[in-house]
């Protein structure tokens, strides 16, 4: 989890990262990080921007998006074809997902437990495994 203070905190985050400290970048960080760990799609950040008075294009969101993923500040969640959300918690972990809401829930890693994996292909090595559990809602009695 990265949280992010202050200015001078910021601009040390993205330079560690790797990344330039632009003015957008800084203010997009700043909304992701301030309040702890959260999933967010990029048009929910889309909004989040234009009401805190930011200006900034869909593609740039999704660009800031993409960049911080690649440099370890975020963890991408596709949860169907073409829908991903963005999670600021990178420790090892799963996630419940429920789509009616579009609602993801953190699952402590320790929670699922794989027994055996396949053996990749000739040539593979696994990366990573990642669990996503989709709920509905129970039907009522």
């Amino acid at each position: 989890m990265l949280r992010m203070a202050t200015f001078c905190e910021e601009i040390q985050h993205l330079k560690a990262a790797g990344l330039r400290p632009t003015r957008q970048r800084l203010s997009l960080a700043r909304l992701l990080f301030a309040e702890g760990d959260r999933h967010v799609t990029a048009e929910d950040l889309y909004q989040e921007a234009r009401g805190a008075g930011i200006q900034v294009s869909l593609a740039t969101i999704y660009n800031t998006l993409h960049q911080f993923t690649a440099a370890g500040l975020l963890r991408e969640v596709p949860v169907d074809t073409g829908q991903s959300y963005f999670d600021t918690n990178t420790t090892h972990h799963h996630h419940f997902f429920e789509p009616e809401q579009g609602v993801v829930i953190d699952i402590p890693g320790e929670a699922v437990e794989l027994n055996e994996l396949p053996t990749p292909p000739a040539g593979y090595d696994i990366d990573r495994v990642e669990v996503i559990v989709r709920l509905r809602r129970a039907a009522r009695p």
